[in-house]
């Protein structure tokens, strides 16, 4: 995509695809075909606001060099959905590619599971509106949205996203024996188990998940993750996204059921939601949606956003983070930038730097060390604002990367934290590392050639 290096907005990310123009948010249908991968994502191709939603398409071979596809999906007059084609997956069904995702027709209307079709390179989908699973006849159920297919022991169940006449959030199962009718399984779990409670508090999980995730100590550990909506949110989600891990196991009539052990947040920054994972045989990889960041008026602290004016003209808003690779060690969720990103590094501009020196506007950094507090700020004419800080000590590594406006911080071996901020007229991103810390610096760069494999290094984070 040359779409970055063109745009005239000094915000717009040059190594975060997306399209030139228009509204997205979360990503959708993460897919792995014919040796390329597949991001469809909620998308308003006519402005920067959040209507009209269609599912916009990128595909890549390596996860580095990424093309725009056609929109796949499109709200239909008269259909299901005609007020938008939300979140939901795509899945293989009987070797046709098939999308599941959430239709509406009605202003404040209930979604339903709604079904499309696409031919094997998911570039020509067909809309049908065909309809495999209602509102669910359960009185206990006041919201539902964002369907998710998993598998266990040989057969396919689904989950939805709910929010219950209790004032608990939820999701909801399904068994899917035949693709075009889903079959409602009941409430399987919420909020009302103290875990949940703790680790996922919210009015309605969105966007549900549940996937196999490697684990250091070879267990069969499955993470749940949910995105974590309350009634005040208005694409700003104070509560984010949070997950637990836990074992599955059969109940007598084969349904799974799932025993959370452990949980927390997967990102610790405000503007990440909406995650969708990608379960490949040997691993598992991460997109989220990082929403532009409101003007602050009314948050302290908050002085990087941007007004709706200012969004309007601009004419985009929203990325998708960087794609992430998760595992479990020690009990908990570790998320790293995938290996595939340090083919984006270009010219080292430091290596084993200390104290205080500034950074490109896109840019890779990773820190060994130190004891004290690292901060990432904007400078112009002796003006300082702190755009990240956070206390390192010991052995801690990070890595982080900034790409315009979206700043990725990664700490090995826990989950990361996702930033917006908007560089002023000559402002400049400036990295602070406490005594004894180091720094390797590398100017992003998109690659003209595929990316080779990295071998064991002292440059390598480690696997």
């Amino acid at each position: 995509m040359d779409t970055a290096a063109m745009h005239p907005d000094p915000a717009f990310p040059r190594f975060h695809p997306r399209p030139a123009q228009g509204w997205i948010n979360d990503p959708n249908g993460l897919s792995y075909e014919a040796g390329r991968y597949h991001v469809f994502f909620q998308y308003n191709p006519d402005s920067a606001r959040h209507r009209n939603i269609c599912w916009g398409h990128l595909s890549s071979p390596d996860l580095v060099r990424w093309d725009e596809e056609p929109v796949a999906l499109r709200p239909q007059p008269g259909g299901p959905d005609a007020l938008g084609c939300w979140s939901g997956v795509v899945t293989d069904d009987g070797g046709v590619p098939t999308a599941a995702y959430s239709g509406v027709d009605t202003p404040g209307g209930h979604s339903r599971v709604v079904l499309a079709r696409a031919d094997e390179s998911l570039r020509s989908w067909t809309q049908d509106g065909h309809i495999a699973a209602e509102i669910p006849p359960d009185p206990r159920v006041t919201a539902v949205r964002d369907p998710f297919l998993f598998s266990f022991q040989g057969r396919r169940f689904a989950l939805q996203g709910a929010g219950l006449d209790s004032g608990h959030a939820a999701v909801l199962l399904y068994s899917v024996e035949d693709l075009r009718r889903w079959r409602y399984e009941g409430i399987w779990l919420s909020t009302e188990d103290p875990l949940a409670a703790r680790h996922m508090p919210a009015e309605i999980w969105e966007c549900p998940q549940l996937v196999r995730v490697p684990d250091s100590s070879g267990a069969e550990t499955w993470l749940l993750m949910a995105s974590l909506w309350l009634g005040t949110d208005d694409h700003d989600h104070p509560n984010g996204v949070g997950y637990l891990l836990g074992s599955l196991a059969p109940d007598g009539s084969g349904l799974p059921v799932f025993r959370p052990s452990a949980g927390g947040k997967a990102d610790l920054g405000r503007e990440f939601y909406a995650p969708q994972i990608l379960a490949l045989p040997d691993r598992a990889l991460l997109w989220g949606w990082s929403a532009e960041l409101a003007d602050g008026e009314d948050l302290p602290g908050r002085l990087f956003g941007r007004s709706q004016e200012q969004i309007d003209e601009a004419g985009w808003s929203g990325i998708l983070t960087f794609p992430r690779q998760l595992s479990v060690h020690g009990g908990v969720l570790a998320v790293e930038p995938a290996p595939e990103l340090r083919a984006y590094r270009g010219e080292r501009l430091h290596r084993g730097a200390a104290g205080t020196f500034a950074l490109p506007a896109g840019a890779e950094v990773r820190v060994l060390g130190g004891e004290g507090t690292l901060r990432l700020v904007l400078v112009a004419a002796g003006q300082r604002r702190t755009v990240f800080a956070d206390t390192v000590a010991g052995g801690d590594e990070l890595r982080i990367f900034v790409d315009a406006s979206i700043v990725e911080i990664y700490r090995h071996g826990s989950v990361p934290t996702t930033l917006r901020a908007y560089p002023g007229a000559g402002e400049e991103w400036q990295l602070e590392l406490p005594h004894g810390a180091a720094a390797d610096v590398w100017a992003l760069r998109h690659p003209d050639r595929p990316a080779l494999p990295e071998g064991p290094s002292a440059e390598a984070p480690p696997a």
